[in-house]
């Protein structure tokens, strides 16, 4: 299972489900497979009651947000955010990353009815942009790689709070209270888990701990979901409670079954639309705000505010500089939303089916763009720190 650990494997399964879902989706069994996917299960006597696509991206990404979230806390306790000195640029850059896509959307979209999905273009998928990086750039520095899974993970941050504060109406306060007090007893109870705790020093069983811990995080998600909040969330909620400890050995366990299985089963979900009949002059202005705003907006943003931010930060930090090329390709990696932009795109278009389905459209091409934009830029930059490395006598990958 440790294959389904590489970066490069999980972007490889990402794109080729995504691909055989919109191929699918348009083929002769494409409607029954669409129309199984708006198939309702429900839970009885729980009051979940969720189409199969939703128990898709409601359901089982969470456990992709939970590792998310895991990571950004294990970044601002001991790692790239730990400090306000390593965090600065790679956050500046990424609020231009965000501002900028959102500004190219609103451009297109103007004030219309779909100005709602002006975060769609924002999102950077971390797994795709760090498997581009993996496949074509073996010379790119480390540092490099470092400022853009930390601009990776502050974009996350950015697109979680987004989730939480603008995709939510009309919360359960009390679904909400009992979420809080779910989520509390699942930080609580973690902590039994803790390699020095004094009950796994007594050399307990741990079994019972972790049966407490599953029904405490599938009644958190359930609460979220009964609340009106999108059911995602909940596994931010639990990745932020969790002790460090046990929840970086969650994640070990888990990341597999998220890359392989949960990540592409969502983008084979997302991408099973048909692809719209209509001429490009028909298409509505959100299509072309996130077609846009992906490969174009995020490589704009973060080289124009991230490369102004690196001639600051390391002035007065002595760290060894980035160069203005290092940050645009960093752009160009980060116009690779897919993911998260998929499930925004969902939630923003939720009333408007059939711009969900020219913004899923919109999504893959945006984002393909951005793939082959930053592989070409990854693999000359890396051939270009390889020439400087031998002439400098500096040899192998990642070795700046």
């Amino acid at each position: 299972m440790n294959f389904l650990r590489s970066e490069r494997v999980s972007a490889s399964l990402l794109l080729a489900a995504a691909v055989l879902g919109l191929a699918i989706a348009n083929s002769p069994i494409g409607h029954d497979l669409v129309e199984f996917k708006h198939a309702h299960l429900a839970v009885p006597f729980t009051g979940l009651d969720l189409s199969l696509g939703h128990w898709v991206s409601d359901g089982l990404l969470a456990v992709f947000f939970f590792i998310v979230a895991v990571e950004l806390r294990r970044e601002l306790v001991i790692g790239e955010l730990n400090s306000l000195s390593k965090a600065a640029l790679p956050a500046i850059a990424a609020i231009g990353g965000v501002v900028a896509p959102a500004l190219v959307f609103l451009a297109f979209a103007g004030a219309g009815p779909t100005a709602d999905g002006w975060p769609i273009p924002t999102a950077t998928d971390i797994a795709f942009a760090l498997g581009v990086l993996a496949m074509f750039g073996r010379f790119i520095p480390t540092r490099v790689r470092v400022f853009l899974l930390a601009l990776a993970v502050l974009d996350d941050l950015i697109a979680i709070l987004i989730i939480a504060f603008f995709f939510t109406s009309d919360a359960d306060l009390a679904y909400l209270g009992f979420a809080a007090i779910s989520v509390t007893l699942f930080g609580m109870m973690s902590r039994l888990l803790a390699p020095r705790s004094p009950y796994v020093l007594a050399r307990r069983a741990l079994w019972p701990v972790m049966v407490a811990l599953w029904t405490l995080a599938v009644l958190t998600w359930s609460f979220v979901y009964l609340s009106g909040v999108h059911a995602t969330i909940a596994g931010v909620m639990l990745g932020l409670v969790m002790s460090r400890r046990p929840a970086g050995r969650a994640v070990h366990s888990l990341e597999p079954v998220s890359n392989g299985v949960i990540l592409p089963l969502f983008a084979f979900s997302a991408a099973l639309v048909a692809i719209p009949e209509v001429r490009p002059s028909e298409l509505d202005p959100a299509f072309w705000g996130i077609l846009v705003g992906l490969p174009v907006g995020k490589i704009v943003g973060i080289t124009l505010i991230g490369g102004i931010a690196t001639l600051f930060v390391h002035r007065r930090t002595g760290i060894k500089p980035l160069t203005w090329s290092d940050v645009a390709m960093v752009g160009a990696l980060g116009g690779i939303g897919f993911t998260v932009s998929l499930l925004m795109n969902e939630l923003a278009f939720r009333e408007y089916p059939d711009v969900t389905d020219q913004g899923v459209v919109a999504v893959l091409i945006g984002s393909g763009i951005a793939i082959a934009i930053s592989a070409v830029f990854v693999a000359l930059k890396s051939r270009a720190y390889r020439l400087r490395g031998a002439a400098e006598g500096v040899g192998g990958p990642l070795a700046h």
